[in-house]
């Protein structure tokens, strides 16, 4: 019977093909519709191995011009694998197992056991590390693994990633071996005074200035017709001056290199004190009425009144003063020179916000959006041009200001009367004191305005604030007759850190 088979017959080229072959081969093929037959190249075995040539082998498929079917759902415009149930078995992965009888893990085994952790999912059928706390559970056996039957890539329509996540893939699972740090938590600011001092005499008046902290760590006070010295570090109280019976303190403001204090008074002076030796050094004329703000720049003292003028003092020259700015409409209750010395801040119980440079007698800006006194100044440690002004009781909103753009940043309505502001030097952050009718401290996240803390305790207006050379510690007064410090900002090198001042002598004591 096998002599009557008909022979192979042979092709042009002479390669012997069964004449069933290409048709077989053809026909068995998956051809897209719009595909022609045409287009497809087929190889065959050559005529040497002719043993294996009932077998065809398909080395290329040429489908220019193939586009997929519209009718698909496209899900994303990126292919996102996911391989949280990935079957392993087609990578030939297997689990690892505890390569030490005592519970000892051996370290290149955990660590591939880790690392398929995170690249494949923590639901990817990988055995975890045995540790010696869950070997007495398994009794030396282990769980099966039943990897489940989806493909290992999908089309993922959506990534979520947990905002504390200790994978870089995402996945919130704890990984085995490894103990995940935790969530960082907001600072926390006390709520309560670290110390209170008795202030008596203490005036409730929001157009002066009576406190002042310099770089020395000395606290200056005015009370009444006198002003005392509180040193921070050892609590000692001194005495600096008495003015008499017929003036009395309206501001004070110490110089830049914490050695001498400016004292301004009712009757319009302007004195000047060494605070080492506690001698008086000179005494300066100008205004007509009270002098209720003051701002050091250096050598340049400038001073604010009720006459409506500010004053440029030059202490190293004879003359009271260099220059008058006139501009204002009232009561002068606000100066602050910027941190660079070239511009000066000011406001008025005109609802005015004025900013002048070095060498000007008008101003060179002008703010006019708040509607009451304009006592609470700030300018930002960290951005230059930042300025921020707060508004009396009918206005109670701080705004903020870009002097370099000339623009309005931004406002905030506290709810209360705005008596002072102060920035802090350690983060973005800054803090106001209010008046009617909370009567509150509020500590600010700059630029978002968050709310970081809000301190109760002044039972009057917080018409007085100044900060620590440190940049943690602030201190409050109010018509209370009362000074209250409290600890509201980080130190530059910890964040967290509790501030060295006062922070031993807690209690209430007297300044006088």
């Amino acid at each position: 019977m096998g002599d009557s088979a008909t022979p192979p017959s042979e092709n042009r080229s002479g390669t012997g093909v069964p004449p069933s072959s290409s048709s077989t081969s053809s026909s068995l093929l998956n051809i897209p519709s719009n595909m022609s037959r045409s287009a497809l190249t087929l190889e065959t075995p050559s005529s040497s191995s002719s043993s294996s040539s009932s077998k065809s082998r398909i080395d290329r498929l040429v489908g220019a011009g193939y586009h997929p079917s519209p009718s698909k759902t496209i899900y994303s415009d990126r292919f996102i694998p996911s391989r949280s149930a990935s079957n392993f078995a087609l990578f030939d992965i297997s689990p690892s197992s505890n390569s030490s009888s005592e519970g000892r893990e051996d370290g290149s085994g955990t660590y591939a056991t880790l690392l398929k952790t995170v690249l494949f999912g923590p639901d990817s059928g990988v055995v975890s590390p045995i540790t010696p706390e869950k070997q007495a559970g398994f009794k030396g056996r282990h769980s099966p693994l039943t990897p489940p039957n989806r493909n290992i890539f999908r089309y993922k329509t959506e990534t979520r990633l947990s905002l504390y996540s200790l994978s870089p893939f995402g996945f919130d699972d704890t990984l085995p071996g490894v103990i995940p740090s935790p969530a960082k938590t907001p600072r926390k600011v006390p709520r309560s005074p670290y110390k209170v001092l008795d202030a008596p005499a203490l005036q409730d008046d929001f157009y002066l200035n009576l406190v002042d902290w310099s770089s020395h760590n000395m606290l200056a006070v005015g009370l009444g017709n006198c002003v005392y010295l509180w040193n921070a570090c050892s609590s000692k109280v001194t005495k600096l001056c008495d003015l008499g019976m017929d003036d009395s303190v309206c501001s004070v403001g110490w110089a830049q290199r914490g050695t001498h204090l400016a004292i301004g008074t009712n009757n319009g002076k302007l004195q000047i004190w060494d605070a080492s030796r506690c001698r008086r050094v000179r005494t300066m004329e100008g205004h007509r009425l009270r002098v209720g703000a003051l701002a050091w720049s250096s050598s340049l003292l400038s001073s604010g009144s009720r006459d409506k003028t500010i004053l440029q003092r030059d202490i190293r020259a004879q003359d009271d003063f260099v220059s008058k700015l006139t501009g204002h409409r009232s009561e002068v209750c606000g100066l602050k020179w910027s941190y660079d010395n070239r511009e000066l801040a000011s406001g008025g119980n005109d609802n005015r916000l004025f900013v002048w440079n070095q060498h000007s007698a008008q101003p060179v800006l002008k703010y006019c959006e708040h509607t009451a006194a304009v006592k609470a100044i700030a300018w930002s440690p960290h951005l230059h041009g930042l300025l921020a002004s707060g508004g009396g009781t009918a206005d109670r909103c701080i705004r903020f200001w870009n002097t370099t753009t000339n623009s309005h940043l931004s406002c905030m309505d506290t709810g209360s009367q705005v008596c002072n502001l102060v920035w802090s030097k350690n983060v973005n952050e800054l803090v106001s004191t209010h008046g009617y009718s909370q009567n509150q401290i509020i500590v600010w996240r700059y630029p978002t305005m968050s709310k970081l803390a809000t301190l109760t305790g002044h039972t009057y207006r917080v018409l007085y604030l100044a900060i620590s050379p440190d940049g943690q510690t602030i201190v409050t007064g109010a018509g209370d007759e009362t000074l209250r410090f409290w600890n509201v900002f980080p130190s530059p090198k910890s964040k967290n850190s509790d501030s060295e001042i006062g922070a031993s002598s807690l209690g209430r004591t007297q300044i006088r």
